[in-house]
């Protein structure tokens, strides 16, 4: 009898130790079964479930083994990569046309290779017309077109000339008010939104034949003969590695315009990718506001249709698609920072297409005089602490 006992007490003890790893049992499938088959009672078979670890093991086992028997894990990632190129080759063609292609550089199709051929056919001789340039104002020792007047008139007749070679001049509407404000004798800061390459020859084609100067990020100082007419021009290159190299930024543009030379830029800093206005940098309202001179909105309308981001070059004509509308200047007098840079975005959102309007309509970086700080300001009151100097840097003291 205390045989028996103990045999019992053995097999109940086995079945305990396993239970934490097994899963929960219910009352009418009982985890040990003890069969006895005389009255003198022997434990003849005891059952278990399988334990949660060991289950656990087992599955990861035959995981790793069907995995590195089956060769479709690998060539996922190659099969996605392979779908987002046919996606982008499937865009270029129907944006371009049939014989489009895509390279490493950018797309291209007929028109494209064609304006290719003409931008750098005249870029040869407008390279050679500013080193001829270059070589007269070391000889009289810059003492002749200080303000450098004739790099800006080569740039402005290669931009023409490539415009009207290839039929990419926009549409401009209300051009007058620029033309009268030229007659005034004032200079101003000229503002657009960016998303295109297409921007900068409709931004100086705007303009004018007159005397200006971009703001532009230093790394353009790599790109051939454009490099060269950007130094040579003396426009304003903003190194955005370098604090003090952006303070004395800030102080060419403002002695710029004070030496009655007007200015251009892109607030936004960069070109949209989505195509959308983006926040404004405080720079170009920084300089303008410290120089009291005007602020020229100018809204750019569909310019990405024509050259989006991933073409090398523009695949069609801009006659007929592009649109540039120039807005009333917005007056720095009377108004802070923060109040300029809000006035002149209303007035660039006014002017484009829904779809390259911001989701935010009054989102701005501007100013918080109490507290030094820059604020992105919307319908929603969403804001988000920054650098009062986001593009420039710089203190107040220093600025003065």
């Amino acid at each position: 009898m205390m045989k028996l006992y103990a045999a019992v007490f053995l097999a109940s003890a086995s079945i305990i130790s396993t239970d934490a790893f097994s899963p929960p049992t219910h009352h009418n499938s009982p985890s040990a079964k003890v069969v006895s088959s005389s009255p003198h009672t022997s434990i003849s078979t005891i059952t278990r479930p399988p334990s949660r670890c060991s289950t656990t093991l087992s599955a990861a086992a035959s995981v790793a083994s069907s995995s590195n028997n089956d060769p479709s894990t690998t060539t996922d990632d190659s099969t996605k990569t392979l779908t987002k190129q046919q996606k982008r080759l499937q865009q270029i063609r129907k944006e371009g046309g049939p014989l489009s292609f895509n390279t490493k550089y950018g797309a291209l199709n007929p028109y494209a290779i064609y304006y290719g051929l003409v931008s750098i056919g005249l870029g040869l001789v407008w390279f050679v017309a500013l080193m001829l340039n270059s070589l007269l104002y070391k000889i009289t020792w810059n003492r002749v077109d200080k303000k450098r007047r004739i790099p800006v008139f080569l740039g402005h007749v290669w931009g023409t000339l490539l415009m009207l070679f290839t039929g990419c001049f926009p549409k401009i509407e209300n051009g007058g008010i620029i033309k009268e404000f030229h007659k005034s004798g004032r200079k101003a800061m000229f503002v657009s939104n960016h998303n295109s390459w297409m921007d900068i020859p409709f931004l100086g084609h705007t303009i004018g034949w007159h005397n200006y100067k971009f703001i532009a990020k230093k790394e353009l100082e790599k790109v051939p003969i454009l490099g060269t007419a950007i130094k040579t021009a003396q426009n304003v290159l903003v190194d955005r590695t370098n604090r003090r190299s952006q303070l004395l930024t800030l102080k060419q543009g403002m002695k710029w315009l004070k030496d009655g030379v007007n200015l251009c830029t892109f607030p936004e800093g960069t070109r949209s990718r989505s195509g959308r206005l983006m926040p404004f940098k405080n720079g170009a309202f920084k300089m303008a506001h410290k120089a009291n001179a005007p602020v020229f909105p100018i809204s750019i309308c569909r310019a990405a249709d024509v050259m989006p981001s991933y073409w090398m070059f523009p695949h069609r004509p801009a006659r007929g698609v592009c649109k540039v509308v120039v807005h009333e200047p917005v007056e720095s007098e009377g108004r802070t920072e923060a109040e300029l840079a809000l006035a002149v975005r209303e007035a660039i959102v006014s002017g484009l297409p829904e779809e390259q309007r911001p989701y935010y309509r009054h989102e701005v970086i501007g100013f918080d005089e109490d507290c030094g700080k820059g604020k992105i300001m919307d319908q929603s009151t969403i804001q988000v602490e920054s650098e009062v100097h986001v593009h420039f840097g710089g203190t107040q003291r220093e600025l003065e």
